[in-house]
């Protein structure tokens, strides 16, 4: 089942990320450029990243013009991970490109590729929903707290991956067809974001 090779390397990503739990640290992919691995392990790169970003940029203390560099490479992060996210749909849309697709064939409200973008984030939240969980230094009723919400996130990836898998089920036997549309983000482009078309 491809939800169970992605979440695999989901996994993979975060822990090695967390070995030395650094958003600054270098970026080795340790799968060729031709593997569909090497874009699901980039793709959960980025989102683990930006988790961390997320979380250091809600200091209350934080320094304005740390907080300002920061907020840019969230943007370049969020960039990076729809850049990604196409990427991966581009992979299935080859590996499909001669089926046949049934005249009642219908289309899904999401690309296979931002299902498993979703299914990244949920890897992200079940490890540190995890952590919480394991705290030694954390009360009980927090532990049990967490536990209860680490448990509805383990049935959402038992759904989650049930509903990715049937979606390329459904794609590989015609009864459902790919259609993807780019992403038309505004803010970045400087004919289309006012603010900065006035500073050319």
């Amino acid at each position: 089942m491809f939800s169970k090779l992605a979440y695999s390397i989901f996994e993979e990503s975060i822990e090695k990320y967390h070995i030395k739990d650094d958003v600054y640290q270098s970026f080795e992919n340790p799968y060729s450029k031709e593997k569909i691995e090497h874009l699901l392990y980039r793709k959960n790169w980025i989102d683990t990243v930006q988790w961390h970003y997320e979380d250091i940029i809600r200091d209350p203390d934080i320094d304005p013009v740390a907080a300002l560099d920061l907020k840019r490479k969230i943007d370049a992060s969020n960039q990076d991970r729809t850049d990604t996210v196409e990427y991966i749909d581009s992979y299935f849309l080859d590996k499909y490109s001669n089926v046949e697709v049934k005249e009642a064939a219908s289309i899904n409200s999401e690309s296979p590729a931002w299902a498993l973008d979703r299914l990244s984030i949920l890897a992200l939240k079940i490890y540190h929903m995890k952590e919480e969980v394991d705290r030694t230094d954390a009360s009980e009723a927090h532990r049990t707290a967490c536990q209860n919400k680490l448990n509805v996130l383990l049935e959402q990836r038992k759904d989650l991956s049930t509903a990715i898998d049937q979606l390329l089920a459904d794609i590989e036997t015609g009864n459902k067809y790919m259609k993807v549309y780019k992403q038309m983000k505004m803010y970045n482009d400087e004919e289309l974001n006012p603010v900065l078309r006035a500073q050319k």
